[in-house]
């Protein structure tokens, strides 16, 4: 049988990616065509960057398949021996992880009426966020056992000696880790904070229960001196403008009371931009008197208001399930200067959807030289480092983050500090094992000394 051409894989799957990016990119430039329909104040350019970037992701594969093909015979061998370690650790990591998530989940899709088609689209549609938990233990795991067995099989050893650095066996293992960062990289700038985010509405779709965008919004426009408070932002508000259980309260220039105004339901008609509220019960306040409350049984109207529902349930946002474009969004708006908003926390999440992803190549820089060693034994102790730094970096991640949400570090810099400081971790251990020196004993001294 002739073996396949090194150059039809890469064909076929350029191929494959572009007949995806005919079927996805449509659909997006239509969903942001909707997005500025509903929310005309979004951030324009950061939003219709992400046709291109979807686009990008179709034809990913392809790129992979290219980089592949162009190696040398010992690339696409350390490559093939990866590859299938890899997709062993990623099925495993999601094996358990669906196991724990469907224990904790599935009580929740009780009433659905087709309960295996409900449970398949809510973990297909939360496939980009899944990808951005569980990628960067496959990666570790992945290293810690292919280059563990090639130490162990003295490959290694054969790879060195016929004049290959470790520089050198480790370039395939860093350009996966950067085409996973990448990958995450492109996820995370919209998909997968929102598909983190719609877990609860996909649930309640299920299930037939009611969809709500937010709760509880506080929202002060900075021009009129008024102030809102909605109960509830049902699913099709952006095409209707209906909310539920409005408050709004207007103030004078001195911050004293003059009306406030409380309606079952309100909605804003994008025509005429004017609100309508059902039934209000308005009290007026007069300084030294009390106030006068007015029960109206016909609807009140208000066209001179300039406040849109897209503006008022900003604050009700949670930051943790924007993408790139609202945060933008949100940072330029005038809510961002308010004493009410939180602006460290939204500009440390913009910046940590940057940062996130290349945890993928920290953890192959980090892993790599204490998953090689030259001896039969001692391997657990190159294998228990790589664990343990792994698990600080994910703890310093967590401190840094809330640090920066509280302003006590910068916002940029709490995002990216975990990463700089263990990728300059990752090359000293390069370092070290390029040079020979052993690194396990080198750690024990360390912290024998600070002891």
């Amino acid at each position: 049988m002739s073996k396949i051409p090194r150059w039809l894989p890469p064909l076929i799957t350029l191929l494959l990616g572009l007949i995806a990016v005919t079927m996805v990119v449509p659909v997006e430039q239509d969903a942001i065509a909707e997005q500025f329909n509903g929310f005309p104040d979004s951030d324009a350019f950061t939003h219709s960057l992400r046709p291109w970037i979807l686009g990008f992701i179709c034809l990913m594969p392809a790129i992979a398949s290219l980089a592949y093909s162009l190696g040398t015979t010992f690339d696409r061998y350390l490559a093939r021996q990866f590859l299938s370690m890899f997709g062993i650790c990623l099925a495993a990591l999601f094996g358990i992880w669906l196991l724990l998530d469907l224990d904790n989940n599935l009580g929740d899709f009780k009433g659905s009426e087709n309960l295996m088609w409900s449970v398949l689209n809510f973990y297909v549609r939360r496939l980009p966020a899944i990808l951005l938990t569980l990628l960067p233990y496959t990666l570790l795991l992945a290293l810690i056992q292919g280059l563990g067995k090639f130490s162990k099989s003295n490959e290694i050893i054969a790879m060195i000696q016929s004049g290959t650095g470790i520089v050198r066996v480790s370039a395939p293992l860093v350009f996966a880790g950067l085409w996973c960062s990448v990958l995450l990289l492109a996820l995370n700038y919209q998909w997968a904070p929102h598909a983190e985010g719609q877990r609860d509405e996909m649930i309640a779709r299920a299930t037939g229960k009611p969809i709500y965008q937010a709760r509880n919004v506080l929202y002060r426009d900075p021009n009129s001196h008024r102030l809102w408070f909605v109960g509830a932002f049902p699913e099709d508000f952006v095409h209707d403008g209906y909310l539920h259980n409005v408050e709004v309260t207007t103030l004078r220039a001195d911050t004293t009371l003059k009306t406030r105004m409380s309606s079952p339901r309100a909605w804003w008609d994008r025509a005429s931009r004017q609100w309508t509220f059902e039934n209000p019960l308005v009290a007026t306040f007069s300084e030294g008197e009390s106030p006068v409350f007015e029960q109206m049984d016909s609807p009140l109207i208000r066209r001179t208001w300039k406040e849109t529902p897209s503006q008022i349930i900003k604050p009700g946002l949670s930051v943790e399930y924007l993408g790139i474009p609202e945060l933008s969004t949100w940072l330029a708006s005038p809510l961002a200067t308010q004493a009410i908003s939180n602006r460290p926390s939204y500009l440390t999440h913009w910046h940590y959807r940057w940062a996130l992803p290349f945890t993928c190549l920290v953890t192959v820089i980090l892993a790599a030289p204490l998953s090689i060693h030259f001896a039969r034994r001692g391997s657990g102790s190159g294998v228990f480092l790589a664990v343990l730094l792994s698990l600080l970096m994910l703890f310093l991640s967590s401190v840094s983050l809330a640090l920066g949400e509280a302003a006590i570090i910068p916002p940029a810099l709490a995002a990216w500090l975990p990463n700089i400081c263990f990728a300059m971790l990752g090359l000293w251990l390069y370092q070290r094992r390029i040079s020979g020196r052993p690194i396990y004993q080198s750690f024990k001294r360390i912290i024998i000394i600070n002891s």
